[in-house]
């Protein structure tokens, strides 16, 4: 069985509670979902939903980064929203970062997420 490693990239804000920002495990990087924090200050980003999503992204991106890897990576997806009239504009950011051969997606409207985000996003990612 392979060993699971922990990934905390530098570049990325603290994680907001007793979690990892992502796990390796064998050739999958499970990503924990991030929500818009500014890694710079560890604040919520101020905006709509595509200024969340875009920094969402962002988050994601670092993480994939770390590990050499891209969007092209990412097997599955899952979008968290507090207001699924939101789709239209996560979508919107969303589709500038997954361009093609797409993830498998879902997306899930919840009561709330934490630091009162509108959106959070979670990723795996094949090596």
């Amino acid at each position: 069985m392979p060993s699971k490693q922990i990934i905390k990239p530098a570049k990325s804000a603290p994680a907001v509670g007793p979690y990892n920002h992502a796990v390796r495990i064998g050739d999958l990087l499970f990503c924990a979902g991030q929500i818009p924090l500014d890694p710079a200050t560890g604040n919520l980003v101020a905006g709509d939903i595509k200024a969340q999503t875009e920094r969402v992204l962002e988050n994601v991106k670092t993480i994939l980064d770390d590990q050499k890897l891209t969007f092209a990576n990412v097997v599955k997806s899952t979008v968290f929203l507090t207001n699924l009239a939101d789709f239209a504009g996560m979508n919107e950011i969303y589709s500038k970062y997954f361009t093609s051969d797409f993830p498998a997606r879902s997306t899930i409207q919840v009561a709330a997420l934490p630091r009162a985000a509108s959106v959070e996003i979670e990723v795996i990612a094949h090596y």
